[in-house]
Protein backbone atom coordinates (compact mmCIF):
# COMPACT_ATOMS: atom_id res chain seq x y z
CA UNK A 1 0.00 0.00 0.00
CA UNK A 2 1.41 3.25 -0.84
CA UNK A 3 1.44 5.81 2.15
CA UNK A 4 1.85 9.58 1.88
CA UNK A 5 1.61 12.86 3.70
CA UNK A 6 -0.07 16.33 3.01
CA UNK A 7 3.48 17.88 3.39
CA UNK A 8 5.02 15.81 0.58
CA UNK A 9 2.36 17.77 -1.61
CA UNK A 10 2.58 21.41 -0.58
CA UNK A 11 0.56 20.89 2.76
CA UNK A 12 0.92 23.36 5.86
CA UNK A 13 -0.49 22.92 9.00
CA UNK A 14 -0.83 26.73 10.63
CA UNK A 15 -4.59 27.11 10.47
CA UNK A 16 -4.01 29.73 7.59
CA UNK A 17 -2.80 28.03 4.77
CA UNK A 18 -5.30 26.44 1.70
CA UNK A 19 -4.85 23.17 1.44
CA UNK A 20 -7.43 22.62 -1.03
CA UNK A 21 -4.80 22.02 -3.66
CA UNK A 22 -2.44 19.80 -1.62
CA UNK A 23 -5.48 17.32 -0.40
CA UNK A 24 -6.71 17.63 -4.41
CA UNK A 25 -2.78 16.88 -5.50
CA UNK A 26 -2.35 13.57 -2.95
CA UNK A 27 -5.51 12.09 -3.59
CA UNK A 28 -4.44 11.96 -7.50
CA UNK A 29 -1.74 10.40 -6.23
CA UNK A 30 -3.27 7.51 -4.82
CA UNK A 31 -6.08 7.53 -7.21
CA UNK A 32 -2.65 7.31 -10.00
CA UNK A 33 -1.29 4.28 -7.58
CA UNK A 34 -5.11 2.46 -7.13
CA UNK A 35 -5.48 3.83 -4.14
CA UNK A 36 -2.80 3.84 -0.36
CA UNK A 37 -3.11 5.97 2.91
CA UNK A 38 -3.09 9.63 3.43
CA UNK A 39 -1.61 10.26 6.86
CA UNK A 40 -2.70 14.12 8.41
CA UNK A 41 -0.13 14.55 11.02
CA UNK A 42 -0.68 16.90 13.62
CA UNK A 43 -1.29 20.72 13.05
CA UNK A 44 -4.52 22.36 11.67
CA UNK A 45 -5.18 21.75 8.35
CA UNK A 46 -7.03 24.74 6.96
CA UNK A 47 -9.34 23.80 3.84
CA UNK A 48 -11.75 24.23 1.08
CA UNK A 49 -13.43 20.69 -0.25
CA UNK A 50 -11.58 17.27 -0.21
CA UNK A 51 -13.06 14.60 -2.68
CA UNK A 52 -11.64 10.82 -1.21
CA UNK A 53 -11.19 8.36 -4.30
CA UNK A 54 -11.52 4.51 -4.09
CA UNK A 55 -9.48 2.01 -2.15
CA UNK A 56 -8.01 5.14 0.02
CA UNK A 57 -7.72 5.62 3.68
CA UNK A 58 -7.64 8.76 4.99
CA UNK A 59 -5.84 8.80 9.08
CA UNK A 60 -6.54 11.43 11.00
CA UNK A 61 -3.42 11.22 13.42
CA UNK A 62 -3.83 12.13 16.91
CA UNK A 63 -3.77 16.53 17.19
CA UNK A 64 -4.73 16.87 13.52
CA UNK A 65 -7.50 18.76 12.48
CA UNK A 66 -8.96 19.21 9.11
CA UNK A 67 -10.40 23.13 9.30
CA UNK A 68 -13.23 23.85 6.59
CA UNK A 69 -12.75 27.47 5.31
CA UNK A 70 -16.44 29.00 6.01
CA UNK A 71 -17.19 30.54 2.21
CA UNK A 72 -20.17 29.50 0.21
CA UNK A 73 -18.16 30.47 -2.99
CA UNK A 74 -15.54 27.55 -2.38
CA UNK A 75 -18.37 24.83 -2.58
CA UNK A 76 -19.42 24.68 -6.40
CA UNK A 77 -22.04 22.59 -7.00
CA UNK A 78 -22.54 18.29 -6.21
CA UNK A 79 -25.56 16.15 -7.38
CA UNK A 80 -26.91 14.80 -4.00
CA UNK A 81 -30.16 14.68 -2.15
CA UNK A 82 -31.06 17.53 -0.06
CA UNK A 83 -33.86 17.24 2.69
CA UNK A 84 -34.83 14.09 0.71
CA UNK A 85 -34.96 15.86 -2.61
CA UNK A 86 -32.10 14.85 -5.33
CA UNK A 87 -30.69 18.17 -6.54
CA UNK A 88 -27.42 20.22 -6.72
CA UNK A 89 -26.36 21.83 -3.13
CA UNK A 90 -22.99 22.66 -2.19
CA UNK A 91 -20.31 20.36 -2.62
CA UNK A 92 -19.79 18.58 0.65
CA UNK A 93 -16.94 19.52 2.85
CA UNK A 94 -15.15 15.87 3.14
CA UNK A 95 -16.65 14.20 0.04
CA UNK A 96 -16.80 10.62 -2.31
CA UNK A 97 -18.97 9.53 -4.51
CA UNK A 98 -19.33 6.50 -7.04
CA UNK A 99 -16.30 5.81 -4.39
CA UNK A 100 -15.43 2.20 -3.46
CA UNK A 101 -13.09 0.78 -0.11
CA UNK A 102 -13.02 3.94 1.18
CA UNK A 103 -12.10 4.65 5.20
CA UNK A 104 -11.19 7.62 7.53
CA UNK A 105 -9.76 6.92 11.06
CA UNK A 106 -7.91 8.41 13.62
CA UNK A 107 -7.95 10.55 16.79
CA UNK A 108 -8.02 13.48 15.06
CA UNK A 109 -10.80 15.83 14.69
CA UNK A 110 -12.97 17.17 11.52
CA UNK A 111 -14.14 20.58 11.64
CA UNK A 112 -16.90 22.35 9.84
CA UNK A 113 -16.28 25.83 11.14
CA UNK A 114 -20.47 25.74 11.30
CA UNK A 115 -20.83 29.07 13.16
CA UNK A 116 -20.66 31.51 10.06
CA UNK A 117 -22.86 29.40 8.40
CA UNK A 118 -25.56 29.03 11.29
CA UNK A 119 -25.42 33.10 11.21
CA UNK A 120 -26.01 33.74 7.86
CA UNK A 121 -29.05 31.18 7.40
CA UNK A 122 -30.41 32.92 10.49
CA UNK A 123 -29.82 36.14 9.12
CA UNK A 124 -31.56 35.47 6.05
CA UNK A 125 -34.52 33.66 7.57
CA UNK A 126 -34.79 37.40 10.21
CA UNK A 127 -34.74 39.17 7.01
CA UNK A 128 -37.52 37.23 5.46
CA UNK A 129 -35.61 36.01 2.17
CA UNK A 130 -37.21 33.81 0.26
CA UNK A 131 -35.90 33.97 -3.25
CA UNK A 132 -32.19 33.13 -4.61
CA UNK A 133 -30.27 35.99 -3.73
CA UNK A 134 -26.43 35.77 -4.32
CA UNK A 135 -24.75 34.47 -6.93
CA UNK A 136 -24.36 30.87 -5.35
CA UNK A 137 -27.77 30.43 -4.76
CA UNK A 138 -29.25 31.97 -8.40
CA UNK A 139 -26.16 28.96 -9.87
CA UNK A 140 -27.79 26.17 -7.60
CA UNK A 141 -31.32 27.76 -8.43
CA UNK A 142 -30.65 27.32 -12.27
CA UNK A 143 -29.54 23.56 -11.68
CA UNK A 144 -32.63 22.49 -9.63
CA UNK A 145 -35.55 23.62 -11.98
CA UNK A 146 -38.85 23.35 -10.09
CA UNK A 147 -36.82 23.82 -6.90
CA UNK A 148 -39.93 25.99 -5.28
CA UNK A 149 -42.36 23.42 -5.01
CA UNK A 150 -39.85 20.87 -4.17
CA UNK A 151 -41.08 19.21 -0.22
CA UNK A 152 -38.64 20.20 2.41
CA UNK A 153 -37.82 20.17 6.28
CA UNK A 154 -37.26 23.88 7.06
CA UNK A 155 -33.75 23.95 5.82
CA UNK A 156 -34.08 27.09 3.76
CA UNK A 157 -34.70 25.19 0.33
CA UNK A 158 -37.02 28.20 -1.37
CA UNK A 159 -33.82 30.67 -1.07
CA UNK A 160 -31.65 28.32 -2.18
CA UNK A 161 -28.65 28.46 0.60
CA UNK A 162 -27.96 24.82 0.43
CA UNK A 163 -25.65 24.53 2.82
CA UNK A 164 -22.73 21.48 2.51
CA UNK A 165 -23.05 18.01 4.37
CA UNK A 166 -20.30 17.98 6.73
CA UNK A 167 -18.88 14.06 5.69
CA UNK A 168 -21.07 12.93 2.94
CA UNK A 169 -20.72 9.50 1.06
CA UNK A 170 -22.87 8.92 -2.22
CA UNK A 171 -23.46 6.00 -4.45
CA UNK A 172 -20.29 4.35 -2.43
CA UNK A 173 -19.68 0.93 -1.33
CA UNK A 174 -17.74 -0.73 1.61
CA UNK A 175 -17.30 2.78 3.91
CA UNK A 176 -15.65 2.91 7.18
CA UNK A 177 -15.15 6.20 9.19
CA UNK A 178 -14.12 4.90 12.74
CA UNK A 179 -12.72 7.13 16.10
CA UNK A 180 -12.70 10.20 14.89
CA UNK A 181 -14.33 13.34 16.06
CA UNK A 182 -16.65 15.41 13.83
CA UNK A 183 -18.04 19.09 14.88
CA UNK A 184 -19.30 22.38 14.04
CA UNK A 185 -21.19 21.29 10.44
CA UNK A 186 -22.48 24.02 8.44
CA UNK A 187 -25.95 21.68 7.94
CA UNK A 188 -26.15 17.76 8.28
CA UNK A 189 -22.99 16.11 9.66
CA UNK A 190 -22.19 12.49 8.34
CA UNK A 191 -24.91 11.86 5.10
CA UNK A 192 -24.17 7.95 3.90
CA UNK A 193 -26.26 8.56 0.79
CA UNK A 194 -27.43 5.51 -1.38
CA UNK A 195 -24.33 3.55 -0.07
CA UNK A 196 -24.14 -0.18 0.65
CA UNK A 197 -21.83 -1.34 3.73
CA UNK A 198 -21.50 1.48 6.23
CA UNK A 199 -19.98 1.13 9.34
CA UNK A 200 -19.58 4.31 11.77
CA UNK A 201 -17.78 3.94 14.96
CA UNK A 202 -16.67 5.25 18.15
CA UNK A 203 -17.12 8.57 16.56
CA UNK A 204 -17.65 11.88 18.55
CA UNK A 205 -20.22 13.87 16.92
CA UNK A 206 -20.73 17.36 18.41
CA UNK A 207 -22.60 20.38 17.07
CA UNK A 208 -24.25 23.18 19.48
CA UNK A 209 -27.76 22.58 20.08
CA UNK A 210 -29.15 25.79 18.55
CA UNK A 211 -27.34 25.15 15.18
CA UNK A 212 -30.04 24.80 12.74
CA UNK A 213 -30.37 21.49 10.55
CA UNK A 214 -27.20 20.10 11.88
CA UNK A 215 -28.45 16.48 12.22
CA UNK A 216 -25.69 13.90 14.12
CA UNK A 217 -25.76 10.56 11.33
CA UNK A 218 -28.64 10.84 8.31
CA UNK A 219 -28.53 7.04 6.99
CA UNK A 220 -30.27 8.04 3.47
CA UNK A 221 -31.22 5.51 1.41
CA UNK A 222 -28.36 2.57 2.26
CA UNK A 223 -28.37 -0.67 3.06
CA UNK A 224 -26.44 -2.58 5.41
CA UNK A 225 -25.06 0.00 8.27
CA UNK A 226 -23.74 -0.48 11.59
CA UNK A 227 -23.27 2.39 13.32
CA UNK A 228 -21.81 1.16 16.68
CA UNK A 229 -20.47 2.83 20.49
CA UNK A 230 -20.73 6.21 18.72
CA UNK A 231 -21.37 10.05 20.78
CA UNK A 232 -23.79 12.14 19.20
CA UNK A 233 -24.84 15.51 20.52
CA UNK A 234 -26.41 17.95 18.32
CA UNK A 235 -28.97 20.77 16.87
CA UNK A 236 -31.58 18.56 15.24
CA UNK A 237 -32.11 14.92 15.01
CA UNK A 238 -29.15 12.58 16.50
CA UNK A 239 -28.95 8.96 14.26
CA UNK A 240 -31.70 9.39 11.58
CA UNK A 241 -33.05 7.20 9.13
CA UNK A 242 -34.58 8.59 5.31
CA UNK A 243 -35.48 7.15 2.10
CA UNK A 244 -36.50 10.08 0.57
CA UNK A 245 -39.36 12.82 0.21
CA UNK A 246 -42.75 12.38 -1.65
CA UNK A 247 -42.79 11.91 -4.98
CA UNK A 248 -38.84 12.20 -5.79
CA UNK A 249 -38.40 9.82 -3.27
CA UNK A 250 -41.10 7.73 -4.86
CA UNK A 251 -39.40 8.18 -8.23
CA UNK A 252 -36.03 7.13 -6.91
CA UNK A 253 -37.17 3.90 -5.16
CA UNK A 254 -34.78 3.18 -2.92
CA UNK A 255 -35.25 2.15 0.90
CA UNK A 256 -32.98 1.87 3.54
CA UNK A 257 -32.53 -1.52 4.73
CA UNK A 258 -30.67 -3.74 7.29
CA UNK A 259 -29.54 -1.03 10.00
CA UNK A 260 -27.98 -1.86 13.30
CA UNK A 261 -27.34 1.07 16.04
CA UNK A 262 -25.55 -0.58 19.25
CA UNK A 263 -24.25 1.24 22.43
CA UNK A 264 -24.58 4.43 21.27
CA UNK A 265 -25.24 7.49 23.40
CA UNK A 266 -27.10 10.90 22.05
CA UNK A 267 -27.55 13.91 23.88
CA UNK A 268 -29.65 17.56 23.75
CA UNK A 269 -31.02 15.70 19.75
CA UNK A 270 -34.66 16.71 18.59
CA UNK A 271 -34.85 13.11 18.39
CA UNK A 272 -32.67 10.20 19.35
CA UNK A 273 -33.06 7.17 17.12
CA UNK A 274 -35.04 8.52 14.65
CA UNK A 275 -37.07 7.34 11.54
CA UNK A 276 -38.24 9.89 9.34
CA UNK A 277 -39.19 12.18 8.34
CA UNK A 278 -38.08 11.72 4.20
CA UNK A 279 -39.95 8.26 4.42
CA UNK A 280 -40.59 8.14 0.73
CA UNK A 281 -38.99 4.58 -0.24
CA UNK A 282 -39.62 3.37 2.97
CA UNK A 283 -37.07 1.44 5.80
CA UNK A 284 -37.10 -2.08 7.32
CA UNK A 285 -34.68 -4.13 9.13
CA UNK A 286 -34.17 -1.35 11.69
CA UNK A 287 -32.58 -2.59 15.01
CA UNK A 288 -31.25 -0.61 17.71
CA UNK A 289 -30.11 -1.71 21.13
CA UNK A 290 -28.35 -1.25 24.49
CA UNK A 291 -28.62 2.77 23.85
CA UNK A 292 -28.43 5.59 25.85
CA UNK A 293 -31.02 8.71 24.34
CA UNK A 294 -31.44 10.83 27.52
CA UNK A 295 -31.42 14.79 27.21
CA UNK A 296 -32.88 14.60 24.04
CA UNK A 297 -36.34 15.86 23.13
CA UNK A 298 -37.22 12.44 21.75
CA UNK A 299 -35.61 9.08 22.56
CA UNK A 300 -37.79 7.12 20.11
CA UNK A 301 -38.85 9.55 17.36
CA UNK A 302 -40.92 8.13 13.70
CA UNK A 303 -42.18 10.70 12.35
CA UNK A 304 -43.94 11.33 8.67
CA UNK A 305 -47.20 12.90 7.06
CA UNK A 306 -49.10 12.63 4.11
CA UNK A 307 -47.51 13.18 0.76
CA UNK A 308 -44.23 11.85 2.30
CA UNK A 309 -45.17 8.38 1.63
CA UNK A 310 -42.89 4.76 2.54
CA UNK A 311 -43.56 1.91 4.05
CA UNK A 312 -42.16 2.01 7.56
CA UNK A 313 -41.59 -1.73 9.14
CA UNK A 314 -39.83 -4.67 10.92
CA UNK A 315 -38.25 -2.03 13.46
CA UNK A 316 -36.93 -3.32 16.62
CA UNK A 317 -36.15 -0.94 19.57
CA UNK A 318 -34.76 -2.55 22.84
CA UNK A 319 -33.11 -1.59 26.40
CA UNK A 320 -32.90 2.23 25.25
CA UNK A 321 -32.74 4.49 28.60
CA UNK A 322 -34.55 7.79 27.52
CA UNK A 323 -34.47 9.83 30.79
CA UNK A 324 -34.94 13.71 30.87
CA UNK A 325 -37.05 13.88 27.52
CA UNK A 326 -39.30 15.75 26.47
CA UNK A 327 -41.42 12.40 25.41
CA UNK A 328 -39.77 9.05 25.56
CA UNK A 329 -41.49 7.65 22.15
CA UNK A 330 -42.83 9.56 19.68
CA UNK A 331 -44.68 7.78 16.81
CA UNK A 332 -46.43 11.00 14.72
CA UNK A 333 -48.03 11.22 11.31
CA UNK A 334 -49.40 14.54 11.50
CA UNK A 335 -45.22 16.25 11.38
CA UNK A 336 -45.29 19.58 10.66
CA UNK A 337 -41.51 20.63 9.69
CA UNK A 338 -41.54 22.54 6.22
CA UNK A 339 -45.56 23.32 5.59
CA UNK A 340 -47.12 26.51 6.50
CA UNK A 341 -50.57 25.53 6.09
CA UNK A 342 -52.14 24.37 9.33
CA UNK A 343 -55.15 24.05 7.55
CA UNK A 344 -53.98 22.04 4.70
CA UNK A 345 -55.76 18.23 4.24
CA UNK A 346 -52.25 16.77 5.02
CA UNK A 347 -52.98 17.55 8.78
CA UNK A 348 -57.12 16.44 8.43
CA UNK A 349 -58.35 14.48 10.97
CA UNK A 350 -60.90 12.74 8.49
CA UNK A 351 -59.52 9.76 6.12
CA UNK A 352 -57.89 11.24 3.07
CA UNK A 353 -57.74 8.54 0.28
CA UNK A 354 -55.00 6.47 0.33
CA UNK A 355 -52.34 7.13 -2.62
CA UNK A 356 -48.53 6.07 -3.07
CA UNK A 357 -47.86 9.55 -0.97
CA UNK A 358 -49.53 7.59 1.87
CA UNK A 359 -47.12 6.73 4.60
CA UNK A 360 -47.37 3.09 6.61
CA UNK A 361 -46.18 2.14 9.72
CA UNK A 362 -46.47 -1.39 11.09
CA UNK A 363 -44.56 -4.16 12.24
CA UNK A 364 -42.84 -2.21 15.31
CA UNK A 365 -41.64 -3.62 18.50
CA UNK A 366 -40.27 -1.77 21.32
CA UNK A 367 -39.12 -3.53 24.55
CA UNK A 368 -36.96 -3.32 27.84
CA UNK A 369 -37.26 0.34 27.50
CA UNK A 370 -36.99 3.32 30.36
CA UNK A 371 -37.91 7.20 30.98
CA UNK A 372 -37.93 8.93 33.51
CA UNK A 373 -38.87 12.54 34.16
CA UNK A 374 -40.44 12.69 31.05
CA UNK A 375 -41.39 16.44 31.05
CA UNK A 376 -44.04 16.79 27.89
CA UNK A 377 -45.71 13.00 27.95
CA UNK A 378 -45.19 9.47 28.71
CA UNK A 379 -46.05 8.40 25.13
CA UNK A 380 -46.93 9.72 21.82
CA UNK A 381 -48.75 7.37 18.48
CA UNK A 382 -50.48 8.86 16.13
CA UNK A 383 -51.10 7.16 12.93
CA UNK A 384 -53.60 8.41 10.54
CA UNK A 385 -57.06 7.74 10.18
CA UNK A 386 -56.97 5.94 6.33
CA UNK A 387 -53.87 3.98 7.36
CA UNK A 388 -53.53 3.27 10.90
CA UNK A 389 -50.34 2.01 12.73
CA UNK A 390 -50.18 -1.53 12.63
CA UNK A 391 -49.09 -4.52 15.01
CA UNK A 392 -47.22 -2.33 17.46
CA UNK A 393 -45.78 -4.09 20.23
CA UNK A 394 -44.50 -2.22 23.02
CA UNK A 395 -43.76 -4.16 26.16
CA UNK A 396 -40.98 -4.31 29.42
CA UNK A 397 -40.80 -0.54 29.74
CA UNK A 398 -40.93 1.69 32.80
CA UNK A 399 -41.60 5.40 32.32
CA UNK A 400 -42.45 8.39 34.57
CA UNK A 401 -43.59 11.79 33.67
CA UNK A 402 -42.25 15.22 35.49
CA UNK A 403 -45.73 15.86 36.68
CA UNK A 404 -44.17 19.92 37.71
CA UNK A 405 -42.57 20.49 34.74
CA UNK A 406 -43.88 23.39 32.40
CA UNK A 407 -44.00 21.76 29.03
CA UNK A 408 -46.99 21.19 27.67
CA UNK A 409 -48.41 17.94 26.10
CA UNK A 410 -48.27 19.67 23.03
CA UNK A 411 -44.83 19.75 22.62
CA UNK A 412 -44.57 15.84 22.63
CA UNK A 413 -43.84 15.95 18.74
CA UNK A 414 -44.08 19.00 15.87
CA UNK A 415 -47.69 18.56 14.31
CA UNK A 416 -50.55 19.97 13.36
CA UNK A 417 -54.20 19.40 13.09
CA UNK A 418 -54.57 17.35 16.70
CA UNK A 419 -57.17 18.35 18.91
CA UNK A 420 -55.13 19.50 22.49
CA UNK A 421 -54.83 17.28 25.30
CA UNK A 422 -53.81 18.47 29.10
CA UNK A 423 -52.54 16.00 30.93
CA UNK A 424 -49.00 13.98 29.97
CA UNK A 425 -50.48 10.84 29.52
CA UNK A 426 -48.85 8.12 26.85
CA UNK A 427 -51.14 9.33 23.71
CA UNK A 428 -52.19 6.84 21.30
CA UNK A 429 -54.45 7.74 18.20
CA UNK A 430 -55.40 5.72 14.94
CA UNK A 431 -53.39 2.53 16.44
CA UNK A 432 -56.03 0.11 16.69
CA UNK A 433 -53.89 -2.83 17.28
CA UNK A 434 -51.01 -1.41 19.79
CA UNK A 435 -50.36 -3.67 22.48
CA UNK A 436 -49.15 -2.90 25.65
CA UNK A 437 -47.47 -5.69 27.90
CA UNK A 438 -45.69 -4.99 31.44
CA UNK A 439 -45.83 -1.22 30.75
CA UNK A 440 -45.93 0.59 33.99
CA UNK A 441 -46.68 4.27 33.68
CA UNK A 442 -46.41 6.88 36.65
CA UNK A 443 -46.79 10.79 37.28
CA UNK A 444 -50.23 11.33 35.69
CA UNK A 445 -53.57 10.66 36.65
CA UNK A 446 -54.63 9.07 33.48
CA UNK A 447 -51.80 6.26 32.06
CA UNK A 448 -53.14 6.19 28.77
CA UNK A 449 -55.53 8.12 26.52
CA UNK A 450 -56.76 6.38 23.38
CA UNK A 451 -58.41 8.41 21.04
Amino acid sequence: MKKITLEEFGGVADGKFNNTLAFALAFAELARNGGGQLSVSKGVWATGPIDIPSDTTVVLEEGSELSFIPDPNLYPPAFTRWEGVECYAMHPLVYASHAKNVTITGKGTINGNGQPWWELKKAKKERGQSVPEETYEKNLAAMNPGYENQPGGGGGRETQFLRPSLVEFSFCENVTVEGVTIKDSPFWTVHPLYVKGLTLKNLHIENPYTAPNTDGIDVDSCEDVKIIDCFVSVGDDGICIKSGSGPDGIRCNKPTVNVEIKGCTVRNAHGGIVIGSETAAGMSGIHAADCDLSGTDRGIRIKSRRGRGGDINDIELKNLVMNDTLCPIAMNMYYKCGITDKQSPLFSLEKQPVTSETPRIHNVKIMGCKGTGCKASAGFIVGLPEMPIDNLEIRDCYFTTDENSDRSPQESDMFYGLPEVSVKSFRVRNAPGAKFENVKIEGPEETFIYE
